[in-house]
């Protein structure tokens, strides 16, 4: 048997009552405690499910972290599955834009293991969910069984090429961006390629498009508008919108949870201005749209280097798309002065964020040796071209 058939043997061998059952068991083991458990079980279950269960398991545990304990422990997962799912809040926020857009079904192609897919049916919307791989498609099938949504989402095995998608209200695709080695930065080399899912978008009376967030500015289509969306300060992804707002040209960046939405008005890129009592960091989706700019002026700030994304202000006011620092010193950059002023203000616990420097956290921190009952947070960056370390603390 070759190997896919054998990874599809034994993924259906874990669909059975044995095999459910060994999931039941194996459910919360410990790495450490594999080995012991996997000796145990193989004097009763068959050594190739023993081996499906546990390796499901880790899955399992991997996937809580995107998917929530509660579903995570009742679904089922392939190791590029859990790399490759959105994050189920992310999920849900673009089904509820779906809804919000009238939107009733959706061809999911390129469905992977079916997290989009579940998060659209659950807004009340029915799926169409493809994907060509037919381990992926048998997981994604389990999937919409195990949490009860099985009347709402068609799962097919097919090429995304070959799928007629005209009598769906809309079209979301999300291409493969890793292969056998890894990360695929060629979107030409995605599964489909970008240029196709693109014509696929273009054609559909409304589309959602699943990039990598470092996507270029350039390389987005004119016919689209573009949304960045973070997660608890984390970018997750970039959306290309066709049919729907924003419109063609329009970018967005989206911060998770609430939404906060921040929408780009075309403004020219900030001063540069001496650093001032704060510093606003924006949060990452904010960058990645090229909103530095919209942040500034609702802060009423400047850069504090043309070339890093920092805004410097004189005066506190409240923003949904930065993080807020008072600072209390600006240094040149040089371990010696740092590490004799977090000496004199007795800072043992030491946050560093760095933005144009080669200096790691981490390194720094081991020059410096911080230690004391205070806080700081101390940034690596270029002011007005140079080298230099700022030091403050959040604003709570």
């Amino acid at each position: 048997m070759n190997e896919p058939a054998a990874s599809l043997a034994a993924f259906a061998a874990l669909l059975t009552p044995q095999g459910r059952a060994l999931l039941d068991e194996v459910r919360g083991t410990e790495p450490a405690r594999e080995l012991a458990v996997a000796t145990r079980l193989r004097r009763e279950y068959p050594v190739e499910l023993v081996s499906a269960a546990l390796g499901q398991a880790r899955l399992r545990q991997r996937a809580a972290v995107k998917f929530g304990a509660g579903d995570a422990e009742r679904m089922f997962f392939t190791p590029n599955g859990v790399e490759q799912s959105t994050r189920a809040s992310v999920a849900t926020y673009r089904a509820g834009r779906f809804k919000e857009l009238g939107v009733t079904s959706v061809a999911d192609l390129c469905c992977g293991i079916g997290g989009d897919a579940v998060a659209l049916a659950r807004a009340g919307i029915r799926v169409l969910a493809v994907d060509r791989d037919p381990l992926t498609v048998a997981v994604a099938r389990a999937n919409v069984e195990a949490l009860g949504i099985g009347e709402m989402v068609e799962v097919r095995e097919a090429d995304v090429t070959d799928v007629d998608t005209s009598s769906y209200d809309a079209v979301f695709v999300d291409p493969a961006r890793r292969g056998g080695r890894g990360r695929i930065f060629d979107p030409e080399a995605y599964s489909p390629p970008l240029s196709w899912a693109v014509g696929a978008a273009e054609k559909a009376p409304l589309a959602a498009l699943k990039i990598a967030p470092g996507v270029p500015h350039e390389a987005i289509p004119s016919a689209a508008g573009a949304e960045w969306i973070s997660d608890g300060g984390d970018v997750k992804e970039a959306v290309l919108w066709f049919g729907a707002e924003p419109g063609p040209g329009v970018v967005r960046a989206t911060l998770l949870p609430g939404p906060r939405v921040l929408v780009g008005r075309g403004l020219p890129d900030p001063q540069v201005r001496p650093v001032g009592r704060y510093l606003y960091e924006p949060d990452g989706a904010v960058i990645r749209a090229h909103l530095v700019a919209e942040v500034a002026e609702e802060v009423g700030g400047g850069l504090i280097d043309e070339t890093i994304a920092f805004v410097t202000a004189d005066e506190l006011r409240a923003t949904s798309f930065a993080s807020a620092y008072e600072i209390t010193d600006q240094l040149p950059f040089g371990v010696k002065k740092l590490k004799a002023l977090l000496r004199e203000r007795g800072v043992g616990v030491l946050t560093v964020k760095k933005r144009g420097s080669a200096v790691e956290p981490e390194e720094l921190r081991k020059m410096v040796k911080p230690r004391g009952p205070h806080s700081a947070t101390v940034f690596l960056t270029r002011v007005a071209g140079a080298p230099a370390m700022l030091v403050g603390h959040p604003v709570r």
